[in-house]
């Protein structure tokens, strides 16, 4: 027990990935809600495994066979206080982590606030297309679109400190759109529009990729998303439309297969 207390003190000192447990550097103003959830898990279960194997250690110990045959502990049957105790903690235990599950479940699905910036999202066997809403915007004017092939690895570009919201669609199979960055994914689904919003807070490029294993080029279906500042995002956009690119990326509707709105996933 002593050495796993020491060991979450010596933990709590440390910076990088170590401190947030294998996770990436945050890119998000969202992601401080899963990684905080993320470290929580991995305290409780430390705390959980130090006292469980504290107490395996202290029995071994205490009760080792020192050739006294009355050595062994008094057996116990039936001791009702304890078995109370050993049933309620785990269902205590629990309950406390979905609790906090939920809450940050409820802060990163937040929709309440209206998007500065709306990108719509298409899965496709093997790559992603990426639409971009600008025509309501002064300083860029005209709807643009990026279409990745297996070729040609698509960007995505979205402009530092804006709320953007992502729309997101399937062309085909179950797809799941996935910034590790950001500390969250979501399924893309054929015929089962998903959204969710994010705000970048960090400038650079990061990977993005497919987190559903959609098919034999599932590994090819990655992305580069680039923060920028708003200016040059919106030079982006308005050079997509400049080379061709204009107008939103429309799904053809014969693709569409309506699924039960169980099927939906975040994570």
């Amino acid at each position: 027990m002593a050495v796993g207390i020491l060991a979450l003190v010596g933990l709590s000192g440390c910076s990088g990935q170590w401190a947030r447990f294998g996770l990436p550097e945050p890119a998000s103003e969202q992601a401080p809600h899963i990684g905080n959830l993320w470290v929580g898990f991995w305290i409780a279960a430390l705390v959980v495994g130090a006292l469980v194997w504290g107490l395996i250690g202290w029995a071994v110990i205490r009760y080792r066979n020192k050739g006294d045959e009355h050595a062994a502990p008094r057996q116990t049957k039936y001791h009702l206080p304890l078995e109370i105790l050993y049933t309620l903690v785990p269902f205590l235990i629990i309950g406390v982590l979905f609790l906090y599950t939920v809450r940050a479940a409820d802060a990163v699905l937040d929709q309440s606030q209206e998007p500065d910036v709306t990108v719509d999202v298409i899965g496709q066997k093997w790559s992603w297309t990426f639409s971009y809403h600008g025509a309501d915007d002064p300083a860029i004017g005209v709807d643009a679109h990026n279409v990745g092939t297996l070729e040609k690895i698509p960007d995505l570009y979205l402009p530092v400190n804006q709320r953007v919201r992502f729309n997101l669609e399937s062309a085909d199979v179950i797809h799941s759109f996935w910034v590790p960055a950001f500390y969250f994914k979501m399924d893309v689904i054929p015929g089962h529009p998903n959204s969710f919003d994010v705000t970048p807070n960090k400038v650079g490029v990061f990977d993005g990729k497919c987190a559903e294993l959609c098919g034999e080029m599932h590994a090819a279906m990655i992305f580069k998303v680039h923060v920028v500042e708003e200016a040059e995002y919106e030079a982006y956009v308005k050079q997509l439309a400049a080379d061709g690119n204009e107008g939103l990326k429309v799904m053809p509707q014969t693709t569409k297969h309506v699924l039960p709105e169980s099927n939906s996933k975040e994570g």
